[in-house]
């Protein structure tokens, strides 16, 4: 299913034909931005609530404090014009849906919950002032909810050779941010004819622990269909595949033999983009072409912000907050949702985005703009995590978990954990109808 001339044109209102590039070795904070800067809305009443980030953290948000707290002023500012979701594109990658499955409109859900959308790109925040900056000018806030997401660092291979890390970036795209880049991947997948294809798993806390696994048996259907003349190499830097291992390694061995090798306790030493070479600690690589994916960080906006944690006095690269909350360990009146967090046992998934968002985050919020104890008003959130490992036919494994909030320990701790190793059509069958119910929860 190649790309059509209408999936161009959905996706250039995504950012498809524009960059999508996200190098960030550094971490310096951004300059503020100029003075006299204009409003983009009038000033807040005293019950505005600014979400930054319209992925399934954001728009999740934006709707149920709506729902909940019909009072509040309520703006989403997301840069993109079209959602895209990167949840269930590994399936698009090998033609099991078509482009509009992914795709969603942020105004239907805008008008029908009474919030404001403001399609714009966040430059700067400023914390004292509670103001958010965007290249239209600038948006006041009482409460601010933080979702932009991930960035790639591409910092931890290359320092700060960004010559190097961008030539890495636009030759080998990671597509774990959506746009441009998984254009560029399908068409690197449909293309492929010959030789050694390279799939490097980023290190550990990543989006979508399963992605890179569920994403290597779609790459793998795919040769096997053009029939090419190659291998899939997977690069992982674990001891082994997490979560879901058994399902996937029995996926990878019994549908697509000796087509996929398996490498574990494969950390990057050093790539050489230009030259096609990997170094690993489990040996070198060469590659005739490749699906190369850095660490993940926290989104820039988090980083700006001031509100990345630390360790050891060292940035961990994730949003300090309130395992119970999700408020900034940094500024009580900063909420931070998606993947940006670190909570101990949540993964950094579209499930989990949506659940914590409207179970903890939104519940918290409420409770703070109405006088009440955040801590009383959270609700326990939920994951599931379907894995599609061949298309034709169609079938998947899955994992679900169940989590308890200890408020007395003032964390969350997992009550249960359930995987389905075994592959079938039937829940092949619940990964796109568990897709569609969340679009009907965010967007309907």
């Amino acid at each position: 299913m190649e790309l059509n001339r209408r999936e161009l044109f959905k996706l250039s209102g995504a950012g498809a034909l524009g960059t999508a590039f996200a190098f960030s070795p550094s971490f310096g904070a951004a300059e503020k931005p100029v003075k006299n800067v204009p409003k983009v809305l009038p000033d807040s009443k005293g019950n505005r609530v600014v979400i930054v980030g319209g992925g399934w953290a954001g728009v999740t948000a934006a709707k149920y404090i709506k729902k909940e707290h019909p009072k509040a002023e309520v703006v989403l500012i997301e840069k993109r014009k079209v959602f895209f979701s990167c949840p269930i594109s590994n399936t698009w990658l090998a033609d099991m849906v078509n482009l509009d499955f992914l795709l969603h409109d942020f105004q239907t859900p805008a008008a029908k919950y009474g919030y404001t959308f403001i399609n714009a790109t966040v430059v700067d925040i400023d914390r004292d002032k509670k103001r958010v900056y965007t290249n239209e000018g600038y948006v006041g806030y009482d409460y601010l909810i933080l979702a932009p997401g991930i960035r790639y660092n591409y910092g931890a291979w290359f320092g700060n050779d960004t010559d190097m890390a961008r030539y890495c970036a636009t030759h080998y795209p990671s597509a774990f941010i959506p746009g441009s880049e998984h254009i560029a991947l399908k068409r690197k997948i449909e293309n492929f004819e010959e030789g050694d294809f390279v799939l490097v798993v980023p290190p550990p806390p990543h989006r979508c622990p399963p992605a890179p696994y569920e994403r290597a048996a779609m790459i793998a259907y795919m040769m096997k269909q053009n029939g090419v003349k190659g291998r899939l190499i997977i690069l992982d830097p674990k001891d082994k595949i997490k979560p879901k291992g058994p399902g996937f390694m029995a996926a990878y061995e019994q549908l697509y033999l000796d087509m996929v090798d398996y490498v574990p306790n494969a950390k990057v030493k050093e790539i050489d983009p230009v030259n096609k070479v990997i170094k690993t600690t489990a040996g070198d690589f060469k590659f005739a072409d490749a699906n190369i994916n850095p660490p993940h960080q926290a989104g820039d906006l988090v980083w700006k912000a001031g509100l990345i944690g630390k360790k050891d006095g060292k940035p961990t690269g994730w949003a300090a907050v309130d395992p119970l909350t999700l408020q900034s360990k940094a500024d009580p009146n900063i909420f931070l949702a998606g993947d940006v967090v670190a909570v101990k046992g949540f993964p950094k998934s579209g499930h989990m985005a949506n659940s914590h968002s409207k179970n903890m985050l939104v519940k918290a919020l409420v409770a703070l703009m109405k006088g009440q104890d955040p801590k009383e008003a959270v609700k326990a959130p939920d994951n599931t995590c379907y894995s599609m490992v061949n298309a034709e036919p169609q079938e998947a494994i899955v994992v679900s978990v169940k989590y308890d909030l200890d408020k007395k320990a003032g964390a969350p701790k997992k009550a249960g954990v359930k995987v389905i190793n075994e592959r079938s059509g039937a829940l092949a069958k619940s990964t796109f109808e568990w897709a569609k119910s969340f679009y009907r929860d965010m967007f309907s």
